[in-house]
């Protein structure tokens, strides 16, 4: 147990470093940007095609709050405001609910999201109605598929009812994964896996099997998650036309997969996205509840998830990537988008 003296250096710290990080790094507050007519015409022609939710995280009221817009791209508005980060928003199954990562501080980069002290989830209502505080101590929540949270807590993950009743303990990341922070835990629809990044002390992409307790390495890369009633998953790599790219592929029974080769396991190719031109520099990607639209952000410039002119894209899975429809046209920062359709 730490001494009391330890104790208040640590807080003291904290507090000094979320002070510094307060003063010197800001979001981007951006402003909007004219479409070009080629994204302007193919954002009219998806007007009114496809009925639902994006939400998603932006810096664009100088802060990150959450907004929403119609999945067509149309009436985008705020969801969420106020001086904390609020970022990794996701829908219930139902698409009445999301829920949340919160700053206890005033702006916090991502960068600190597995220190577990710093963040608290949330849940609010998707007509803006009824926030309130779910999980004290926790970032990454999620909704399975069956209406439970999901979420870390550094090393470990947890699951639990809506309001956080019957927390229950699913993955000890030292005794299962190497020690590593958890980041992005997605649990397959059936329950018997767990896909996740390892930060810290590890990095890399995972796959545990909650039935043996074997952790299965998958490689590099990041923001490992499960396709829809399925032991599909997709994950980001670190190779690609603009630095990365998006893979899909199946997992074997036993929740291992072959060894991956360029951009292909056992000859197959497993890229679902790439885009062509500048503007491929992919990551948060997520899936539509029945696994046939895709949403994901992606710069022309900058990686940095804070910071970068992140924009949010939706696709079609199975048309040409040329495809894909830019939704949002501003300069700041958009990032972590999550799809709920009718």
């Amino acid at each position: 147990m730490k001494s009391p003296s330890r104790q208040l250096t640590s807080v003291l710290l904290f507090v000094l470093i979320s002070f510094i990080n307060s003063v010197f790094a800001q979001p981007p507050k951006g402003k909007a940007v004219t479409p070009s007519a080629e994204e302007a015409a193919k954002l009219a022609g998806l007007k009114g095609k496809i009925k639902g939710l994006i939400v998603w995280s932006t810096s664009r009221d100088n802060n990150h709050d959450l907004y929403l817009m119609n999945a067509d791209g149309t009436n985008p508005r705020s969801l969420t405001s106020g001086p904390k980060t609020d970022w990794y928003p996701r829908f219930s199954p139902d698409g009445k609910i999301v829920v949340f990562t919160r700053s206890k501080l005033d702006w916090t980069i991502e960068d600190d999201a597995n220190k577990p002290e710093r963040w608290d989830i949330y849940t609010v209502g998707s007509d803006g109605k009824n926030e309130k505080k779910i999980i004290a101590d926790a970032s990454w929540g999620t909704f399975t598929r069956d209406g439970k949270l999901l979420y870390a807590k550094g090393t470990q993950v947890y699951i639990s009812n809506v309001d956080g009743s019957q927390e229950k303990l699913i993955a000890d990341g030292n005794k299962e994964m190497k020690g590593g922070l958890v980041q992005h835990p997605s649990l397959s629809e059936d329950g018997g896996f767990l896909a996740t990044t390892l930060r810290g002390k590890e990095r890399e992409t995972g796959i545990l099997n909650l039935k043996t307790h074997i952790w299965f390495t998958s490689g590099g890369g990041c923001q490992f998650s499960f396709f829809p009633n399925s032991h599909k998953v997709v994950r980001v790599n670190q190779t690609g036309n603009g630095g990365t790219q998006i893979f899909a592929f199946d997992l074997q029974p036993d929740g291992t997969h072959g060894k991956i080769s360029g951009n292909s396991i056992e000859g197959k190719d497993i890229r679902l996205i790439d885009l062509p031109g500048r503007r491929s520099h992919e990551y948060f990607p997520r899936l539509s509840p029945k696994g046939d639209y895709l949403v994901w952000g992606a710069t022309q410039f900058g990686h940095d998830h804070d910071l970068a002119d992140y924009e949010i894209l939706i696709w079609k899975l199975g048309e040409p990537w040329g495809n894909a429809t830019r939704l949002t046209f501003h300069s700041g920062n958009d990032r972590w988008p999550d799809i709920f359709l009718e």
